[in-house]
């Protein structure tokens, strides 16, 4: 679980985020969606500490993130697992190597260990025989899929996902989005997804935050979004033609 507690970021005289508090929910997709400039970026910033809050706590259960010192930061980022947006795997790597690369840099483990991690979670996001090929050689999906499986090898308990459909057609944006669910279940992690898909809202959208104009303007399932009155996230919702058809459905 992360409770964000009323926290506010400005940079010089712009106010970006205005007291917001938000409590994501352990074992669920928690998703953070809103419009371009909206703020919702430099929230997950904040929340992973690459951003410091000018007001407000960040915290991970009962650790309070502002308060941490370098070293205190440092082992709880090693509990954290980030999927970045257009997937960000070394290009001069393997599969095997850009998924290693968080052994290397923060774990006392054998090389067999660590191969046998690596294998473990190649296996977890259904990619075999990998190994040993480079980003390159991989599709756009499979890239992705790899770095999930980088992002998952520590065993983290907090997963990160920026845009995590981004370039992706929209089947293999379903597979990714259903295999982010699924491992979030497997490993009770708390999930938090920053996201402009409302394909993925409706899909795997279990916990759903609108932030507008830097303040938190509305949170509930995707269920809830379908029945909102809320003005502002209908404009961003029904904006998207899958959930527009779902709701003339009802």
């Amino acid at each position: 679980m992360i409770i964000v507690d009323n926290i506010s970021k400005s940079f010089n005289s712009t106010q970006v985020l205005k007291d917001i508090s938000i409590r994501f929910e352990e074992g669920k997709t928690n998703l953070i969606i809103g419009r371009s400039g909206s703020g919702k970026t430099v929230l997950v910033k904040c929340i992973i500490g690459l951003h410091e809050v000018d007001q407000g706590s960040i915290f991970y259960h009962d650790r309070n993130l502002v308060t941490m010192d370098l070293k205190e930061r440092q082992s709880l980022r090693r509990e954290m697992g980030k999927l970045f947006q257009g997937s960000a795997l070394f290009d001069s790597l393997t599969v095997e190597e850009n998924i290693k690369f968080p052994l290397d840099m923060f774990t006392t483990m054998t090389e067999k260990e660590k191969v046998n991690r690596v294998n473990f979670c190649l296996e977890r996001v259904s990619l075999n025989d990998v190994n040993h090929l480079f980003p390159a050689e991989l599709s756009g999906g499979m890239q992705k899929r790899v770095a999930i499986a980088r992002a998952i090898v520590q065993n983290p308990k907090y997963l990160f996902c920026d845009e995590p459909n981004s370039g992706l057609d929209p089947i293999t944006a379903i597979v990714i989005d259903n295999l982010i669910s699924d491992i979030t279940h497997e490993y009770n992690m708390t999930t938090v997804i920053n996201t402009h898909d409302m394909n993925s809202v409706m899909e795997i959208g279990e916990k759903v935050v609108f932030i507008h104009d830097g303040k938190k303007a509305w949170e509930g399932t995707r269920d809830d979004i379908l029945n909102t009155s809320h003005e502002a996230l209908n404009d961003f919702v029904f904006a998207s033609n899958l959930a527009k058809k779902i709701k003339e459905k009802m």
